[in-house]
């Protein structure tokens, strides 16, 4: 196996080199210490949500331009959190854009959590769009005038599809809640990161075992921050449960949400090299 050489990120073992050591470096020089969401600004909603017959309804955010720009900042930090962990430096790069890939969406959502994020949503008017373009068309129209008008129908149905569903945002906010609810800690935050972003069922990668050996030990110092400041047994568990959540968040759905009010046509992941940095 074409694997790195070591890194040597033992749990038993306090070392700079340590994934530990450097996840809570670094997050903890950018965590400032937020309220509680539930005394403050954690007013989100999803409308349109009351039946299931809503569920597969489109959204779009009430307020682009405030949410966009706060899950920008968090999308930064997330960014700046993977480039500052060495032994995510080490790896081959395939296997850094593998993992980049596969994680950004879910530790941007660890990130909203984390900075206490809050948004709503509105259903989009698809009926009423679509019956204002109609509604111009008359009888005598030129052949061209009607295939504009088609074109624009037909763009703007596409443009509709691509945005997220009610039920996806509520698996999301629903995600968020759990969060607050558990008032997790910076450093619960910082070692949930490691476990998402060492993830080892991605298919591609080469140094699976190492990878395998890193998640391993984000998993453990989480279980031993647990125990040395004597929460409940069962925080833990709650706390995987939580991020379980996490495999069920859609990626498009975040970056349609999000971002492309923002970036408009860029791709994402042109997007996210281009944040990354030269060395990726």
């Amino acid at each position: 196996m074409a694997c790195l050489h070591k890194c040597h990120c033992v749990v038993d073992n306090r070392k700079h080199c340590s994934i530990l050591y450097n996840i809570l470096k670094n997050e903890e020089h950018w965590d400032s210490h937020n309220s509680n969401p539930r005394n403050g600004n954690h007013t989100g909603g999803v409308y349109g949500q009351g039946c299931s017959c809503g569920a597969q309804k489109k959204v779009t955010l009430k307020s682009p331009q405030v949410t966009c720009k706060a899950a920008s900042a968090v999308l930064v930090k997330t960014l700046r959190f993977v480039k500052n962990v060495p032994c995510f430096q080490e790896l081959p790069l395939d296997e850094q854009l593998v993992l980049v890939r596969s994680c950004w969406a879910p530790l941007l959502v660890l990130g909203l959590a984390q900075d206490k994020v809050d948004f709503e949503t509105v259903e989009t008017s698809e009926p009423s769009i679509l019956q204002r373009i109609l509604t111009i068309r008359q009888g005598g129209e030129r052949k061209q005038q009607q295939q504009q008008q088609n074109s624009f129908i037909g763009n703007s149905q596409h443009k509709l599809n691509q945005l997220p569903s009610a039920a996806q945002i509520r698996w999301i906010k629903e995600f968020l809640d759990k969060c607050w609810d558990l008032d997790i800690s910076t450093k619960e935050y910082a070692y949930l990161k490691g476990i998402v972003l060492f993830n080892p069922e991605l298919p591609g990668l080469h140094c699976l075992q190492y990878i395998q050996g890193l998640q391993h030990e984000a998993q453990q110092a989480l279980n031993e921050h647990v125990k040395i400041h004597q929460w409940e047994q069962s925080r833990f568990s709650k706390l995987m449960i939580v991020l379980s959540f996490l495999r069920s968040i859609n990626s498009n759905a975040i970056a349609e949400l999000f971002f492309r009010p923002i970036i408009g046509s860029v791709n994402m992941d042109h997007m996210l090299l281009e944040m990354l940095g030269p060395k990726m």
